[in-house]
C-alpha cells in the first residue's frame, strides 16, 4: 500500500502546503463490524487549496469514501482505519462534535440540489437559516439582506429577485448555484462535490465549474470531487484517484492519465469515452460489471474484465506502487504492459471515423410543421415557437439545446402528453397533433409506432414484477401487422442481456441493465420511432458505450431514433441529422457532422465550445 505522502503533491495548487487538509489511511468500510467490505485499504490525501477527483464506475465506493470524510456513512456501515480532517480523527469523533464540523469545516454539494433545498422555502430563507446557524445568532433584517445579496453574488447571482423565489421556480443551473451558496455559507475549509454537474447541460456545467474553481481559489478551499465524467475530472482537478471495487487502482495528475495510463481499467475508461470530433464505427464499453468487493479480496479485482490478465493476477491483491513521483498503479504487470496500454489508448483515439451518410431520399416517417406551445392563457410566452423538422427512414435525428430550450416540451407533444397550441405532427401520414381526437384503435396503433426510453428507467419499470412479466405485457400490445412476436428471452438477447434475466426484478439490476430492459420493452411493439430522452445521461461511461451500441443496432434494424440530449459527444455518435433549439426556436439544423464541425449560429458555437475537453483551458 502506497502512502499518499510518498507521492509528490502537484505544483498546480498555489495555495497547497505540506499539511494535509484531509487524510485517509487504510480506510475500510464494512456492513457491520465484521460484515462484507465495501471499501478496503484506501489511502488518500488532499491539501488546502487543492482539488482531488474520485472517478470510477458505480459501485466503486466513491461516494462512501467521500461520506467517510464528513462522518455521514449510512446506518449499519462500520468505518475503520484513519480519517483525519485538519488533524482531528473523524473515526473516533463523537456525533455531536462531527455535527459541529459539518457545514463549518466540511460541506457537501450533491447532484440534485433538491436534496439541499426545500421546495417550499424561498431562496433567501435557506441562506438566512444557514447563516444563523453558522454565527450562532440571528441576523437583523438589514444584515440578512446584505449577507444574502453578498452570498448570491459570490455564486454569480446578481438578480435580487432570486432571493424571493422558490427552488422550483429556478432553472437547474440556478438551483445548483443556490445550493452552492448554501454549502459555502459557513465558509467550509473542504467542499465535497458529489456529481455536482451531471444533470446539467454543457454550458451550465461549465459555468458552475468555473464558479466552483473561482470560489475555491478565492477562499483557498479544498475540493473533493466525485464524478464519472473523466473529461470534467481532468479539466478541474490537480490529482485524480481511479477507484474500482472499493480500492484505488491508479492515482496521478490528469496529464499522466492521458499520456501514460498505468492500469488496464483506466485505459478501459478512457477508451469508452465517446469522442466529440468524429463518429466511431464501434462504441465499446468495458465488458462485465464491477464485482462485489468481498469476492475479489485476494486477487486483482479487475482481472475478470482485463484483456491483459494472467493467472498470476488472480493470486494476491496487488498493492498501489509508484510509477513516478506523482503517479501510482495497482497493476502488478504495469512494467510489462506499459507500452501496450499506451498503444491501445492511442489506437482508440486514432480509430477511423465512420463515413458520413448523406442519403436524404428516405421516406418521411415523422413530420413536425409550425409546432407552437404556450402554457399561458393569454399566450404571453411560448415554450415552442414554430418548430419544423422531418425524420426520414434510415436516419436518426438529434435534438439538442440547453435546459429550458424546449426539448422536453417537444418530446411531450410528440408523445401526446401535451397538446400543441398550433401546428401539426404527422406520423406515417397520420395527424397525431391531438391525441384526444384519436379513437381507441388509432391510439393503440400510434402507441405501437412511437415509443420512448426515458433517462431514469427505474421510474418506468414496475419493481413488483419480473423482467419477463414486464416484457410479456409489452408484447401483448404488439400489433398483428408488426410481424411475429419474439419471446421475452429473445428481446433480452437483442439488447445484450442473457435469457436468465427474465426471472429477475428491476431492483436486482444495475443502471445500465435496467436501461437495456427499458429499450427491450420499447422494442417489443416494433415501433417505427424510438424517442430517447437523455437515455445515458445518468450512466457510467463504460456502461454508456454498451447502451449506445445497442441503440445503434436498433437503428440499423429499421427503427428511427429521435435522440434528445444535451451531450454533443453522444449526439455525434448516434445521429445523422441534428436540430439545435434555443428558447423554443430552431436556430440551426443540418447533418450532424456539418453542424458540429462548422457551427454557424453563435448559440451552436457556444454549445460546441462548452463540451468538456479534459484540458484545464476548457474552464478559462
Amino acid at each position: 500500500m502506497t502512502d499518499p505522502a510518498a507521492l509528490q503533491s502537484p505544483a498546480d495548487g498555489e495555495l497547497a502546503n505540506g499539511t494535509p487538509l484531509l487524510s485517509m489511511h487504510d480506510l475500510r468500510i464494512t456492513r457491520g463490524i465484521k460484515g462484507p467490505p465495501l471499501v478496503t485499504g484506501l489511502d488518500l490525501e488532499l491539501l488546502r487549496g487543492e482539488t482531488v477527483a474520485l472517478v470510477g464506475e458505480s459501485g466503486a465506493g466513491k461516494s462512501l469514501t467521500a461520506r467517510a470524510a464528513i462522518k455521514l456513512v449510512p446506518p449499519g456501515l462500520h468505518v475503520s482505519g484513519e480519517v483525519r480532517f485538519q488533524g482531528s480523527d473523524l473515526v473516533s469523533m463523537d456525533e455531536e462534535s462531527a455535527r459541529s464540523l459539518r457545514g463549518g469545516g466540511v460541506a457537501m454539494l450533491l447532484q440534485d440540489p433538491f436534496t439541499i433545498l426545500n421546495p417550499l422555502t424561498r431562496t433567501r430563507t435557506h441562506l438566512i437559516e444557514t447563516l444563523r446557524s453558522a454565527t450562532g445568532r440571528s441576523l437583523s433584517r438589514t444584515q440578512a439582506a446584505d449577507e444574502v445579496a453578498r452570498r448570491l453574488a459570490e455564486v454569480g447571482i446578481d438578480d435580487p429577485a432570486v432571493g424571493d423565489r422558490y427552488p422550483f421556480e429556478l432553472s437547474g443551473g440556478m438551483r445548483q448555484r443556490v445550493a452552492l451558496a448554501c454549502a459555502l455559507a459557513k465558509d467550509p475549509a473542504l467542499l465535497i462535490a458529489d456529481e455536482p454537474t451531471t444533470a446539467l447541460d454543457a454550458t451550465t456545467q461549465r459555468e458552475v465549474l468555473r464558479l466552483l474553481r473561482s470560489v475555491q481559489q478565492a477562499r483557498g478551499m479544498g475540493v473533493l470531487l466525485i464524478t464519472h465524467d473523466l473529461r470534467v475530472a481532468f479539466s478541474i482537478s490537480d490529482r485524480v484517484y481511479v477507484m474500482y471495487a472499493g480500492s484505488v487502482v491508479e492515482q496521478a495528475r490528469p496529464t499522466e492519465f492521458t499520456d501514460s495510463p498505468a492500469h488496464p481499467y483506466t485505459v478501459g475508461l478512457l477508451s469508452a469515452e465517446p469522442p466529440t470530433d468524429r463518429r466511431r464505427k464501434q462504441l465499446d464499453g468495458i465488458p462485465g460489471q464491477v464485482p462485489a468487493v468481498e469476492t475479489v479480496l485476494d486477487q486483482c479485482a479487475f482481472a475478470a474484465r482485463c484483456a491483459w490478465a494472467t493467472p498470476d493476477c488472480e493470486v494476491g491483491k496487488p498493492s498501489l506502487l509508484p510509477v513516478t513521483d506523482t503517479h501510482a498503479s495497482a497493476c502488478r504487470r504495469q512494467d510489462q504492459i506499459a507500452h501496450e496500454l499506451r498503444t491501445a489508448l492511442k489506437e482508440t483515439k486514432a480509430a477511423d471515423a465512420e463515413p458520413a451518410d448523406d442519403d436524404l431520399t428516405g421516406a418521411e416517417i415523422l413530420r413536425v410543421s409550425g409546432l407552437r406551445k404556450s402554457y399561458q392563457r393569454d399566450r404571453s410566452s411560448w415554450a415552442l415557437k414554430g418548430i419544423d423538422f422531418t425524420l426520414r427512414e434510415g436516419r436518426s435525428l438529434g435534438i439538442v439545446g440547453e435546459s429550458g430550450s424546449g426539448k422536453t416540451t417537444l418530446a411531450r407533444c410528440l408523445l401526446g402528453l401535451e397538446e400543441p397550441t398550433d401546428g401539426m405532427i404527422e406520423l406515417l401520414g397520420t395527424d397525431i397533433t391531438s391525441y384526444r381526437g384519436l379513437g381507441r384503435k388509432q391510439l393503440r396503433e400510434i402507441h405501437g409506432q412511437i415509443q420512448c426510453v426515458f433517462q431514469d428507467p427505474y421510474s418506468s419499470l414496475n419493481r413488483s414484477h419480473t423482467i419477463g412479466f414486464i416484457l410479456r405485457e409489452a408484447l401483448s400490445r404488439r400489433a398483428a401487422t408488426a410481424g411475429p412476436a419474439p419471446s421475452a428471452e429473445e428481446l433480452l438477447e437483442r439488447v445484450g442481456l442473457g435469457a436468465h434475466y427474465a426471472t429477475r426484478r428491476p431492483v436486482a439490476l444495475s443502471g445500465g441493465q435496467r436501461q437495456r430492459v427499458a429499450i427491450a420493452r420499447a422494442l417489443a411493439v416494433a415501433p417505427k420511432v424510438l424517442l430517447c430522452d437523455e437515455p445515458v445521461a445518468a450512466l457510467d461511461v463504460s456502461v454508456q458505450g454498451q447502451v449506445l451500441q445497442v441503440l445503434r443496432e436498433v437503428s440499423e434494424g429499421g427503427t428511427q431514433l429521435l435522440f434528445i440530449t444535451h451531450d454533443l459527444a453522444v449526439v455525434r455518435q448516434m445521429t445523422e441529422d441534428i436540430v439545435v433549439l434555443e428558447q423554443g426556436t430552431i436556430v440551426e439544423a443540418g447533418t450532424t457532422n456539418a453542424v458540429l464541425d462548422q457551427p454557424r449560429h453563435a448559440y451552436t458555437q457556444r454549445l460546441v465550445g462548452a463540451v468538456p475537453t479534459g484540458d484545464t483551458g476548457w474552464l478559462s
